[in-house]
């Protein structure tokens, strides 16, 4: 029975990546309301996600590490009182710093632990179907365009303000998540897949002697690289379209259309990596981003826009678990928290730069051809990257070579 329990674990980490993400998210739906009723700029009201990428990015680590050592249950229970906190202050801010440092630094934190954190929890639930049930927490994330966001949006229509709104979805964060976190348990002991020389695959190591590993700056440089060239062009998607002649409403759409293929990339990939293995599946999945990203640069027509968003959203949205993944393989479940939470905290900085060097792109040459372009060679390095990943160590007889 406990070995089901696994599956419960799956289902809470997605349920909180989706409230996390999506209320993260939201900050889109309530970008007019905020500017027309407090007169701030909405370059302001942006930075928020700004600041909150860099929350989460060092969230995930500081998480990942305090799971490993006390368990994912008080880290989900930190997460949701940060969350409800967040979306609280927020709707009470006065001033635009009040609002950036409640958005971004709460919203951000609480995101980190709802995401490195559960997904290293759930891989140590799973000899078998680990690569299956990553991705399903990770689609929890994917899930959020299409909850919180049409629910924030339905307070607005019903007519409440912005504040009033976020001050909703701050409570019924309190009440869905907290008591969704008192269920979450550690992995059970299990038995280690293989060993390297006489040890389990990874452990031997400590955190610090692990983050220093040349499997650790690959999997940390690939997954940059593979944030840093998809961020720009999943940002700037409706912007895009609008300037290649497409209605802001099938530009929208195309952006949502985008967010689903995603969900179906994850579980698609998923399946191939129980399968086949996580490395190659990664590798074919970026080489896939890549090309999707380039065949934006030809589109045109609304046809053409949903075809290469439905093949991008499957890649990008399909690579995302697979971290998770190889970071288990390598290092084994007892310090996959802080690896993964570290390996997160360094793609944030690429999830981060991302659109803003796209919108500098733009501003600068009136085009997003430069910020295609860029993102299509930055995203064939990220397979280049990729392809330096050494053996796992099962396959071979020898112990985590040092960076």
């Amino acid at each position: 029975m406990e070995r089901y329990y696994g599956w419960v674990i799956v289902a809470i980490g997605a349920l909180m990546g989706c409230i996390g993400m999506g209320s993260l998210f939201s900050l889109a739906v309530f970008l007019d309301p905020i500017a027309t009723g407090t007169g701030w700029s909405r370059a302001g009201i942006s930075a928020s996600m700004t600041v909150a990428f860099l929350a989460m990015g060092v969230g995930s680590f500081g998480w990942g590490w305090i799971s490993d050592r006390h368990g994912p249950r008080i880290v989900g229970i930190a997460g949701g009182l940060m969350l409800g906190t967040g979306l609280v202050l927020a709707s009470r801010a006065t001033s635009l710093l009040a609002f950036q440092l409640a958005y971004g630094l709460f919203l951000g934190a609480a995101v980190g632990a709802f995401f490195a954190p559960m997904m290293a929890t759930a891989s140590g639930w799973f000899d078998r179907h680990r690569a299956l049930a990553v991705s399903l927490v990770s689609a929890g994330l994917g899930m959020a365009p299409v909850t919180v966001a049409p629910f924030a949006q339905w307070l607005l229509l019903s007519g409440h303000d912005w504040r009033t709104a976020q001050l909703v979805i701050g409570l019924v964060a309190w009440a869905v998540l907290l008591p969704a976190a008192l269920l979450l348990r550690r992995p059970p002991a299990m038995a280690p897949p293989a060993t390297v020389a006489g040890l389990p695959a990874g452990e031997g190591f400590t955190a610090r002697q692990a983050l220093g590993t040349r499997q650790f700056v690959v999997l940390a440089a690939t997954f940059f690289a593979c944030c840093l060239a998809h961020s720009g062009p999943i940002f700037h998607v409706v912007s895009y379209a609008v300037v290649c002649g497409l209605s802001s409403m099938a530009a929208v759409s195309v952006y949502s259309l985008q967010g689903l293929a995603g969900l179906g990339g994850r579980l698609l990939l998923g399946v191939l990596a129980d399968r086949h293995g996580a490395k190659p599946v990664l590798i074919g999945g970026l080489l896939l981003q890549a090309l999707a990203i380039g065949a934006f640069l030809p589109a045109r027509s609304l046809g053409e826009f949903y075809a290469v968003a439905a093949v991008f959203g499957l890649a990008y949205g399909g690579v995302m678990p697979l971290y998770a993944v190889l970071a288990r393989d390598y290092f084994g479940p007892r310090i996959m928290g802080t690896v993964f939470g570290a390996a997160t905290m360094v793609s944030c900085l690429g999830m981060a730069a991302g659109p803003a060097v796209g919108g500098w792109i733009f501003d600068r040459f009136g085009s997003y051809a430069g910020m295609h372009f860029s993102s299509l060679a930055i995203g064939l390095g990220a397979v280049a990257i990729a392809f330096t990943f050494p053996p796992l160590p099962r396959m071979r007889s020898e112990r985590l070579k040092p960076a």
